[in-house]
């Protein structure tokens, strides 16, 4: 009987995870906003969101134990009936993601941030609105742009270019350790050790801005509220950068850029409300 080594069934594992290798389009092709960027992956989309899930499912369970789950329930079912207008539109940007184990959970912080980890499992800080005063559409335009970052699996691309075939095992392992959280705070720290808050890209983050207000617009979210939302976090008390912000390119014609989708998508807004 042969043995395997453990470096040979680790070689195993890495080449089992790059099933669906080469060039792919992510979201549909010929949406109003026009993100028809083709994208090259090297790890399977598979192994990012079984791993995303299960640090998701880590971080939900730790926030429960320190009390710091769902703790508004208000706030709570506010998030969840937002999130759900987005959800039930995103497959009109990306078909299979109908199929996604959505799940969407607000974390009692006073963090300014947000997330979709691959696969659909959103996290809101408490924080990110009670301190910016959202309105529902400025919330809306938050979690838009943070489900089109899933949607065009910029985490599992960005992993892809950065860490290479080679890490891609220690990447898979990494969740398998345990984390010893002292505070809610260190949830965004899981997801950076796990790679899923790999700074993003210029690319990136403009195809989250445009698939973003394009996602909120079908849901019959204001689009002039991405103006208003980005204009709120750049004026926090103290100057402070919030997290959610802290990996986006600062430039100073995002405003205007934000001003233009808006125009663009606007049809798509008007004709969801008249529904």
């Amino acid at each position: 009987m042969t043995f395997l080594t453990s470096k040979t069934a680790a070689a195993i594992a890495v080449s089992l995870t790059l099933a669906a290798c080469g060039t792919q389009q992510t979201t549909t092709t010929g949406s109003a906003v026009g993100v028809e960027r083709k994208q090259t992956f090297s790890i399977s989309s598979e192994a990012i969101n079984t791993q995303a899930a299960q640090s998701y499912t880590e971080m939900v369970a730790q926030a429960r134990t320190k009390g710091a789950l769902n703790k508004d329930a208000a706030l709570t079912a506010r998030v969840r009936g937002i999130a759900n207008r987005l959800i039930a539109k995103a497959p009109v940007l990306r078909p299979d993601s109908k199929s996604w184990a959505w799940e969407v959970n607000v974390f009692a912080d006073n963090e300014i941030n947000a997330f979709c980890f691959p696969g659909g499992k959103i996290g809101v800080y408490s924080g990110l609105i009670s301190r910016l005063n959202l309105t529902d559409d400025e919330i809306a335009q938050v979690m838009g742009h943070e489900i089109a970052h899933a949607l065009r699996e910029h985490t599992r691309e960005q992993q892809s270019r950065e860490q290479g075939i080679g890490l891609v095992s220690g990447v898979i392992g990494a969740v398998g350790e345990a984390y010893g959280l002292s505070n809610v705070g260190q949830i965004a720290s899981i997801g950076a050790d796990l790679g899923f808050n790999l700074p993003f890209s210029r690319a990136h983050e403009t195809e989250a801005d445009q698939l973003g207000i394009e996602l909120a617009a079908r849901a019959g979210y204001n689009p002039d509220a991405a103006v208003t939302l980005w204009d709120k976090m750049q004026r926090v008390e103290g100057g402070e950068i919030p997290q959610i912000l802290s990996t986006h390119p600062n430039s100073g014609n995002r405003q205007a850029s934000l001003r233009v989708l808006a125009e663009k998508v606007r049809p798509l807004y008007l004709a969801a409300k008249k529904k």
